[in-house]
């Protein structure tokens, strides 16, 4: 044999080869080594067997490449989501023992029947209930997912509110189950429409799919956690109405407090009117763009305060402009206010009508999303600049020439996810986001609108 042969198989006779585990190039971690030789394997593994356990079970709750793989409100977000969930399962308990002693479950009065068509009554209140919510409701759940996600869970704690009243109002028994059916059924839906919203959103790695697999292994523990300490509850306050309601209003206090501070960790990194209003305000006064974070900080989440400016008739400024407004509703002094105002609005898609202090944008029916993003910023530019019941489109446009380009290239600097280019790469589009799905849009030509339904 010759030299260089020998040699090679010299060289040949050892070899070393690591294990490194993980899911991505910058998340790994070596757990052995292993080493050849021609007359002997040894090997080196790193970490406690117990830790590895540890790391497998752990797989089977949290996202592939966690932490890296998720957003960082991520965790505060779903440690009190499993701790309002918690909560719901253990007063789930005590709601159905309620609802069940008043169907009469357990009295020899009671027929198979009369409790069936109860329930089917029940039911049948809840799919219509889904239906309707869906209907009315169904295109606004993404854009504000936060605020309809606190919604969705008070009106589970409502639905199961009226549950445990039942038994104390035989006599319309059937109404109360039926209402109480009716409040979940809107929990379903909206909960279920922002839950998605959101697993969009902790997606940093596109692995929504192992997200949502993993919140559901997550739920599925709690759901086992809760329903075993709600039976236990169930057992103890048994025949005991003051400590049955003392628990149920205690958890219901928590699981509202939960749900809150879940919804206030977000940072969401998307666009929708009053996320755009905060932006733009801040830009104006001091040609900087906020961080998600800060600007999470200044929205409204809790359902109540809108209903409650409208009461007093105040209106923040994205309330004053109407995206996508219908053709249908412009009058002839609309239409000629339109023709005069129109040379402010040359080779956009968009046209805007400043009307009883309301900016109305009218979409064209070709218009982009980048389009649609630029008109509710110029709506709101007119919004702000509107004094004494006088139009101002003179200056929304100049100022829109001015500083717009410049706004969105800080917004994409400061924001890589808030931007245009997010909604290519996660596949949204700013009509989705910045408010209602846009049905109305319009064609015009010479100052005359011709409505056309999307």
């Amino acid at each position: 044999m010759d030299a260089p042969h020998q040699q090679g198989e010299a060289a040949a006779g050892w070899v070393t080869v690591e294990e490194w585990s993980g899911s991505s190039a910058s998340a790994l971690s070596r757990t052995a080594v292993l080493t050849a030789s021609d007359s002997s394997l040894t090997s080196r593994r790193f970490g406690s067997r117990w830790g590895r356990i540890g790391g497998r079970m752990l797989g089977a709750f949290v996202p592939e490449g966690f932490p890296g793989s998720v957003t960082p409100d991520y965790v505060p977000f779903q440690t009190w989501d499993t701790l309002q969930g918690l909560s719901t399962y253990i007063r789930a308990m005590l709601s159905t023992q309620a609802l069940l002693g008043a169907i009469g479950v357990g009295e020899q009065s009671a027929t198979i029947i009369g409790a069936t068509f109860q329930w089917f009554l029940r039911d049948l209140t809840g799919m219509l209930g889904g239906i309707l919510f869906t209907f009315y409701q169904g295109s606004n759940l993404d854009s504000n997912a936060k605020m309809w996600r606190l919604v969705a869970d008070f009106m589970n704690d409502l639905g199961m509110l009226m549950d445990l009243l039942s038994p104390l109002f035989p006599s319309s028994l059937i109404v109360i189950m039926c209402l109480g059916s009716l409040s979940r059924s809107f929990t379903g839906v909206a909960s279920g429409a922002t839950r998605a919203a959101l697993t969009q959103h902790f997606a940093l790695a596109n692995n929504a799919a192992d997200i949502s697999a993993k919140e559901g292994s997550q739920e599925t523990l709690a759901t086992m956690t809760g329903m075993g300490l709600g039976m236990l509850l169930a057992h103890i306050t048994r025949g005991h109405a003051l400590s049955v309601w003392a628990s149920f209003l205690s958890l219901t206090v928590f699981h509202m407090y939960a749900n809150y501070k879940a919804v206030e960790s977000l940072s969401l990194t998307t666009l929708n009117c009053e996320r755009a209003s905060i932006l733009l305000q801040y830009f104006k006064e001091c040609s900087e763009v906020l961080a998600p974070k800060q600007v999470s900080r200044q929205e409204h989440i809790l359902p109540f305060w809108s209903n409650w400016r409208k009461l007093i008739r105040i209106k923040l400024p994205h309330e004053r402009v109407h995206l996508g407004a219908k053709a249908s509703m412009l009058t002839h002094t609309d239409m000629l206010e339109i023709a005069k105002t129109r040379s402010h609005y040359e080779n956009n898609n968009y046209l805007l009508l400043d009307k009883e202090g309301s900016v109305h944008i009218f979409i064209h029916k070709q218009a982009t999303p980048a389009d649609v993003l630029k008109s509710f910023i110029h709506g709101l530019v007119l919004t702000n600049l509107a004094q004494n019941g006088k139009s101002q489109h003179t200056e929304a446009r100049r100022w829109m020439d001015n500083n717009y380009t410049t706004f969105i290239s800080k917004e994409r600097n400061s924001f890589p996810f808030f931007s245009l280019l997010q909604l290519q790469v996660k596949g949204y589009s700013t009509e989705r986001l910045l408010s209602h799905s846009i049905v109305w849009r319009a064609h015009w030509l010479h100052g005359q609108l011709d409505e056309k339904l999307k």
